[in-house]
C-alpha cells in the first residue's frame, strides 16, 4: 500500500506538545541553576539589605544637623568615632550635632538618617569636622528592606534564571532552589552512507554533519545532547537504538528516514516500539515536509530530515519549543522576530508555509534591514553559514515582491 503524508499546519503541530508536562523538579546548587526554569515561586525570608547602609564614603549624620549649612555657614559636627567595614552601626550612636565616619556598605549609626559626602566636608582636627552641604533624610544611604522586604516576591514559578537572579538568591542567603530538570536528547543520524566527522569518507560516503549541528542546538536550547552515533538503514538496528536510547532520554531525534521510500525506516521503527503512539506524519511547511512526531509516555521522538538546512528548519520550529516545554518555560519559539523590508521577489507556493533563508543587510536612517534570500538546495551548507535567519512567507501566499515588510525570525546568537 502506498504511503502518504498526512499534512498537518505548524499551528495545530504545536498543539500537540500540549500532551507533554514540564519534567520533574530538583534542587542543585545556585552555580548549577544558571539557565535553568524556577518549578516554584520565590519569597523572600528577610530584608535585603538586611540593615541600613551608606552608598557613600562620608559620614553619617542625623540629617536636621545639616539643615540651613553652606560653603559660607558650614555645619560644625562632632566626630564621635568611625563605624568599620563589616562592624555594627548599632555600637555608635549620634547625639544632635555629632557625627562618625562611615564607608560605602557600612551599617548605619543608631539614629542617624543620612549621609554626606566626604567631598562636601572638611574635617578641621580629629573630633571637628565642618560639612558644607545639607542632606534630606534617606539621602545617600539604603535603609532596611528598601530592595527587598521579607515576603516580598522575589522570583515567580517559570522564569528562567539569570546570573543576576543568582546573586540575588545569595544576597537572601538561598543557596538551592527547585528547578526543572534540563531534557536529555539522545541524537541518531541514520544511512548507510554516513561515516563519523573524524573519518575519511570513501566513495559514495558523507561525514555525518547532523549530530555535531544537532547537538549544539540542544545545548543552546538548555537541553542535554547525548549522540548516540551513526545507524545504518537497516530497521533492526534502528529500532534497537531508539529502545536504547529511550532508557534514558527524555526526547529522540531521528535525523534521515522520514520521507516516504522502501529504505526510509523511521516511520515504521516509532511504530513499533511499545507504547508509541504517532502523533503527526508530515507537517505543511517547507522546507521540512517530512516531520515525524512521536509520543511514549512524557517521552518525545522525532523524525527529522536528513538535510542538515531542513532539519535545522525543523528544530527551530517545533524541536526548540517542546524542549522549552519540558523544561518548565513556555511552549513558543524563544527566537527573537524582527521586521525586514525583501530585497528581491521571493516566490513561494500556496498550501505550505515556507521559511526563506535570508541574509540581512544593515539600511541607513533607522530604516529595517533588507532581507536577501541566499538560495541553496537543502543539501547545501554554505547557505546556512550565510543566513542570520528565516523569512516566513504564509501558506496562502504566492510569495513576496521587493520592498515588502516581511517577519524574520533570527537565529539565536552563541555567547
Amino acid at each position: 500500500m502506498k504511503n502518504f503524508f498526512q499534512l498537518i499546519s505548524s499551528t495545530d503541530f504545536l498543539l500537540l506538545f500540549e500532551r507533554f508536562n514540564p519534567l520533574e523538579a530538583e534542587s542543585p546548587g545556585l552555580r548549577n541553576c544558571g539557565g535553568r526554569v524556577l518549578a516554584t515561586t520565590i519569597t523572600s525570608p528577610e530584608f535585603l539589605p538586611p540593615f541600613a547602609r551608606s552608598t557613600m564614603d562620608g559620614f553619617a549624620v542625623r540629617a536636621r544637623d545639616t539643615f540651613g549649612c553652606s560653603e559660607s555657614e558650614p555645619a560644625l559636627l562632632s566626630i564621635i568615632g568611625e563605624i568599620a567595614m563589616g562592624s555594627s552601626g548599632k555600637d555608635v550612636t549620634l547625639h544632635p550635632a555629632q557625627t562618625a565616619h562611615i564607608w560605602t556598605g557600612g551599617e548605619l549609626a543608631d539614629r542617624a538618617d543620612a549621609v554626606v559626602m566626604i567631598e562636601y566636608t572638611h574635617q578641621l582636627d580629629e573630633y571637628t569636622v565642618e560639612i558644607f552641604k545639607p542632606v534630606a533624610p534617606g539621602e545617600n544611604i539604603l535603609r532596611a528592606g528598601d530592595d527587598i522586604k521579607r515576603g516580598d516576591e522575589v522570583l515567580k514559578k517559570g522564569r528562567k534564571l539569570r546570573p543576576q537572579d543568582l546573586g540575588v538568591l545569595a544576597g537572601l542567603g538561598i543557596t538551592s532552589v527547585p528547578v526543572h530538570r534540563q531534557p536529555v536528547v539522545a541524537i541518531i543520524s541514520t544511512g548507510d552512507e554516513l561515516v563519523s566527522a573524524d573519518s575519511r569518507p570513501g566513495p559514495g560516503q558523507i561525514r555525518d554533519i547532523n549530530s555535531t549541528t544537532l547537538a549544539a542546538l540542544v545545548e543552546e536550547s538548555g537541553g542535554i545532547a547525548r549522540t548516540v552515533g551513526i545507524i545504518g538503514d537497516d530497521y533492526e538496528s534502528m529500532s534497537a537504538a531508539c529502545e536504547k536510547a529511550l532508557q534514558t532520554a527524555d526526547m529522540v531525534l531521528l535525523s534521515g528516514g522520514s520521507s516516504v521510500g522502501k529504505r526510509d525506516f523511521t516511520l515504521k521503527v516509532l511504530k513499533r516500539l511499545e507504547h508509541a503512539r504517532l502523533l503527526a506524519h508530515g507537517v505543511a511547511i517547507r522546507p521540512g515536509k517530512p516531520t515525524i512526531l512521536a509520543q511514549i509516555g512524557n517521552k518525545a521522538l522525532f523524525g527529522l530530515p536528513g538535510h542538515v538546512g531542513s532539519a535545522m528548519v525543523v528544530f527551530y520550529l517545533f524541536v526548540r519549543p517542546l524542549l522549552r516545554r519540558l523544561s518548565g518555560e513556555s511552549t513558543e519559539l524563544g527566537l527573537t522576530s524582527i521586521q525586514a523590508v525583501t530585497g528581491e521577489q521571493i516566490p513561494s507556493a500556496i498550501g505550505r508555509e515556507e521559511y526563506v533563508r535570508v541574509q540581512l543587510v544593515a539600511q541607513q536612517g533607522g530604516r529595517p534591514p533588507l532581507a536577501i534570500p541566499v538560495y541553496g538546495k537543502s543539501g547545501l551548507l554554505s547557505p546556512l553559514v550565510k543566513a542570520d535567519g528565516l523569512l516566513v512567507i504564509d501558506r496562502d501566499s504566492e510569495g513576496m515582491d521587493k520592498d515588502t515588510t516581511a517577519r524574520v525570525l533570527l537565529f539565536p546568537l552563541v555567547n
